[in-house]
């Protein structure tokens, strides 16, 4: 197992080791699933599991933590860059800057 799949209802994996871009991951016993990672990330991120469409929510544990800002396809990233909070303000670490264009964006 190289990824925890927490919720059969989530399309995101969360790795549980560091993976290279074009490692195959799998999690559960290897048949549950697997995907290529589309770039090298640590252990601990979010990997999107299916194909998730712009605006479409980003499920984790079973529930929404946020909506997809952009396309997504399956082995990529799932952080900041393609993804906002539906509930609070997402900020970048560049100027206090809030991310993804909502109020107060500059």
């Amino acid at each position: 197992m190289h990824a925890i799949h927490l919720s059969p209802s989530d399309n995101i994996v969360v790795l549980a080791r560091r993976g290279e871009a074009g490692d195959t991951i799998q999690w559960g016993d290897g048949a549950e699933g697997s995907l290529r990672l589309a770039s090298t990330l640590g252990l601990g991120h979010k990997v999107a599991c299916r194909r998730i469409a712009s605006g479409d929510k980003i499920l984790k544990y079973g529930v929404s933590i946020g909506s997809a800002t952009r396309d997504i396809e399956c082995g990529e990233h799932v952080h900041l860059h393609n993804m906002k909070s539906d509930y609070l303000p997402t900020y970048t670490l560049e100027h206090g800057r809030l991310f993804g264009g909502g109020a107060g964006a500059r």
